[in-house]
């Protein structure tokens, strides 16, 4: 077996916290996982992690290796870059990860611009609207609404998401217009489950202060697209960023709802690992799409 496949393996077993969960996520057997642990362990000597039927916990040496793994593959990404002038120049493959709805609408130009600039770069797009492992899914940028669990990431701002409230004309005509925030209570929402919770809409009135409102969830969904679409069909109330829903309220297909009131803004970041063992074109890419952005966004 390769140690250094198995290493890889581990770092994502003990992530997963079972080897099943592992086996789903890489698309292997629990047999499989279990055996290339197994030799894993006989080739250093000691256990990695404690089992039984239900759950595994690594042991004090599996804590230890577990630290000394993800730095080995770190120094072994640096050095491979190193050897390819990956380190101080843009080339080699940039791996993003972006939400979805931001994937073509508003994050294409930027990606083009810099490609456009760089063109030794190749760029490989995940389009996930869900939080990412960076190690284990080998991303270099995650676009995401706010900065993952992990100390060993760190997290660039790059705009607002200024939220609004809107339904179909043909909704507001059956079910009337709220004139209140309060008023969200007796409608039907549409809401983006990836928010938690998810039910709970946050308004900031004239006076600056803000309201919270527990809505009915006629549509729970972690695709903004999904929301847009049912909320043009006519089935309930949702809130998502301006630059999404503006040419369909301009044409009238939508109507802004609420618009005394400031909606929720959501603040987006570059998400990228910690460590020093980056190939320049990760943080000249975040430089870009910092500057790119310059902080706003309509």
């Amino acid at each position: 077996m390769d140690k250094y496949e198995s290493m890889q393996l581990f770092i994502h077993t003990s992530r997963s916290g079972s080897f099943t969960a592992a086996a789903d996520e890489l698309n292997l057997t629990q047999s499989a996982v279990s055996k290339k642990i197994a030799w894993l362990e006989k080739k250093l000597g000691f256990t990695l992690f404690h089992r039984n039927s239900r759950k595994i916990q690594l042991t004090t040496q599996g804590k230890n290796y577990l630290s000394y793994c993800k730095q080995a593959l770190d120094e072994m990404t640096y050095i491979e870059s190193q050897l390819k002038g990956e380190l101080n120049a843009v080339i080699g493959e940039l791996r993003l990860s972006v939400p979805s709805a931001m994937a073509t609408q508003i994050l294409s130009k930027p990606i083009s611009d810099f490609m456009a600039i760089h063109p030794q770069l190749t760029v490989n797009i995940s389009v996930n609207d869900r939080q990412v492992d960076l190690i284990e899914s080998k991303v270099d940028i995650a676009i995401r609404v706010a900065t993952l669990p992990d100390s060993g990431y760190k997290a660039r701002f790059l705009f607002n998401n200024q939220s609004i409230m809107f339904a179909s004309p043909s909704y507001l005509k059956d079910k009337g217009t709220p004139k209140t925030a309060e008023e969200l209570t007796t409608h039907q929402c549409l809401v983006y489950s990836l928010k938690a919770p998810s039910n709970i809409w946050s308004l900031t009135d004239s006076n600056n202060t803000t309201v919270k409102v527990k809505v009915k969830e006629r549509v729970k969904s972690d695709s903004a697209e999904m929301l847009l679409k049912m909320s043009l069909m006519g089935h309930g109330i949702s809130a998502l960023p301006n630059w999404m829903v503006k040419q369909h309220i301009d044409n009238g297909r939508l109507t802004a709802i609420l618009v005394d009131y400031q909606s929720m803004s959501l603040p987006m970041y570059a998400v990228f690992k910690a460590d020093g063992y980056q190939p320049y074109r990760i943080q000249a890419f975040v430089n870009f799409l910092a500057e790119y952005f310059q902080g706003n966004i309509d």
